[in-house]
Formats: C-alpha cells, structure tokens, sequence
C-alpha cells in the first residue's frame, strides 16, 4: 500500500482541524485536490477515516488508531530532521552534566574531551553539586546526566558505572602522618585543614564528615582548586583530602605523601544516572554511552 509524507499531514490536519477546507488551507492546496487524496487514500487502505456531518469531520475509530500511527510518523521525521541539522551543525545541541567536585576534577575532563572532539556541534553545560542535588536535578530533568556517589539511593533513576574513586590524606613530607600507611579521619582532625570553599560540594561532604565524628574541622585555608590545596600542603600550611588520582599526581610534583583513610567511606564508586533511555536526546544517549561504556543502557 502506497502512501507519503503529504498523505500523513493532511490527515492530521484534517483531524486537528475538523475541517477539510482548513486542513487544505494550512498546506496551501486546494480543496479539491486534498478531497482526492483523502479519498484515494481512503479507497487504497478500504478503510473510512473521517465521519463527514454537518459540524465538520470526525475521525471513525478506525481512524483514530490510524491518526495515532500518522502523528507517531511525523514525530520521528521531525527528529530525524533535527538529527540531520545537528549533525550538518545548523542547529547546535546543548547537554546538561551535573557532576560531583571529584568527577568533575579529576575524571571527566579527560573523558569529555575525545566525545566533544567527535561531536562539535554538541555545547555542553557541566554544573558541580552535591550528589543528592544532583539525583534530584536530573529527576526534575534540569539535567540530562548525572555523575553522583553511587551510594546514594537513586529514587528510580538509571544507574550505570562510570569510575571508582577513593579520598587520602595529602601531607607534607615529615608530617607526623607521613609515615604512616593509613590513618582514620578522626587522627587527622587535630591538625590544621587545607580546604576548598564551603560551598563545594566535596567539601561539604567532608566537613559533614568531621561533624559525624565530632570534631569540627579547622579550617586553615580555603584554596579554590587541587592545585592550589596542594601547593599549601607541600609548604607545610596543613594537610588535605583529596581524590587519589589528584593527589598520586600532585605528589610525583611536590614533596608530598599519600595516607589511606582508613575510613570506609572514603572509597566511592562514582555513577551515572539518567531518567530513562528511550526518552533522552541522540547526542545525550552517544554521551552515557561513551562514558559508562555501555551500548545500549536500560
């Protein structure tokens, strides 16, 4: 059975607008002409669409199973459509990340770059937060992706892998820590703290830490990255929790030394989370898959 593009919009647009008239009017053709080819369509499948009375026309039931159909086809033309602009890049595509001060620090610069290579008319927004604010952003659909601790309850989001994580101490070599393999947080509260501002989220999590044991942290100095925290520490300004892929480079540079926390909660798997796959952009479905290594998530 033969049918086009033109034959599915003008039986949407005969329902939407209960008119055959109108319906011609919004394509323009004439009257006539869009009389035929609903008729010829009609003929064609054997089945009456439209009821004609003098109110206008009303899809039959069989018709209205076909303009669901109709309506399904011109959805996926119109992403089709904008696949194509995107790709051509004459329409830009902007992705949301929300991320962790950890995953945005050390592991998603490094595999954001290859995706943004690949896919230049992709614009991305990476935002830093919290890993409740984060779930809830990315349930809310603020965000299209999330990279959060994995052990947070997700409230029926998708969660997939991304990396494993792990927090250390940072000393300066000589420290009275420094010699030591581990070391629990509570140990380390009694000296001075290298810290980054109190509105990142890793150092909430950190300082929420230190309140659970009982002890405030004494924050010496807030230093706005890793870098930055690291060089005090190496100078004997006072000691850190970082990530240990930051800190195992950091410390190659600076005469520094790595303690394992010996805490439980410091090693993290960090995770992505997404609402659902079949509802997500193309370009944000390329994205998951790049960075969990999954092909085909859900």
């Amino acid at each position: 059975m033969h049918f086009d593009l033109v034959d599915v919009r003008l039986l949407v647009a005969i329902a939407s607008t209960g008119s055959l008239s109108k319906a011609a009017a919004t394509f323009p053709v004439a009257v006539s002409a869009a009389s035929t080819r609903l008729r010829q369509f009609e003929e064609r499948c054997q089945v009456t669409l439209f009821a004609r009375n003098a109110n206008g026309m009303t899809p039959t039931p069989a018709g209205r199973l076909v303009l669901e159909a109709c309506q399904r086809i011109l959805n996926e033309t119109q992403r089709l459509r904008d696949n194509l602009q995107e790709l051509s890049g004459q329409r830009r595509v902007v992705l949301r990340l929300c991320a962790s001060t950890v995953a945005n620090s050390t592991f998603l610069p490094a595999a954001l770059g290859p995706f943004l290579a690949d896919y230049p008319e992709v614009d991305l927004q990476l935002t830093e937060g919290s890993s409740r604010s984060i779930l809830r952003d990315v349930q809310a659909g603020e965000s299209d992706l999330g990279v959060y601790d994995g052990n947070q309850p997700t409230g029926g989001l998708l969660s997939l892998p991304f990396r494993h994580d792990r927090l250390v101490l940072l000393v300066p070599q000589g420290h009275a820590l420094a010699g030591r393999r581990q070391a629990k947080l509570v140990e380390a509260l009694s000296f001075p703290y290298i810290g980054l501002p109190a509105e990142r989220a890793m150092q909430r999590f950190i300082e929420d830490k230190a309140i659970a044991a009982g002890i405030a942290l004494r924050v010496r100095v807030r230093a706005p990255s890793f870098d930055a925290i690291a060089q005090l520490v190496a100078q004997g300004a006072g000691l850190a929790m970082l990530p240990e892929a930051a800190a195992s480079r950091m410390a190659q540079e600076l005469p520094l030394t790595l303690v394992d926390i010996a805490d439980s909660w410091a090693n993290r798997e960090l995770r992505l989370c997404i609402r659902d796959w079949q509802s997500l952009p193309p370009h944000a479905r390329q994205l998951v898959s790049h960075l969990s290594g999954v092909a085909h998530p859900g």
